[in-house]
């Protein structure tokens, strides 16, 4: 991958990068939107537990594909509320380095139900499975 955060541009307000370029001969995954509710269908009351249940169903869904997390390109998550938006960051940049994915964070007004406090949608990408060896 190929990382793009040109100095023609202010930085990023957060550790995210302005572009991301998948070069040719990669399988990408787009990932539905992981909500913070586990197997059991329990559902933690705070952000950081919400986040970090979306990052592991993430988690999941990657490696149905012999994915990853470092495989994420591009993160697209919807809070609802300006309070949570520390919360989510720190549990974010837990669980991606640098360089990081190119990231957009949006607040909305809510989701389907009202305790969810934060969804998660990424694109992933990777060599081709041919290419890998």
């Amino acid at each position: 991958m190929k990382y793009h955060t040109p100095k023609t541009l202010r930085a990023p307000f957060a550790r995210y990068s302005h572009g991301v370029e998948v070069p040719p001969g990669h399988r990408l995954v787009l990932c539905s939107g992981q909500l913070g509710i586990g197997l059991d269908d329990a559902i933690p009351e705070d952000v950081e537990a919400q986040t970090e249940l979306c990052f592991e169903n993430v988690a999941a869904v990657l490696e149905a594909a012999s994915m990853g997390l470092g495989d994420v390109v591009r993160i697209n998550a919807y809070v609802t509320d300006r309070a949570h938006l520390p919360g989510y960051m720190k549990v974010r940049d837990r669980f991606f380095s640098d360089p990081a994915p190119a990231s957009t964070l949006m607040i909305v007004s809510g989701f389907a139900r009202e305790v969810f406090k934060v969804e998660i949608e990424v694109i992933a990408a990777a060599p081709a499975e041919e290419e890998k060896s």
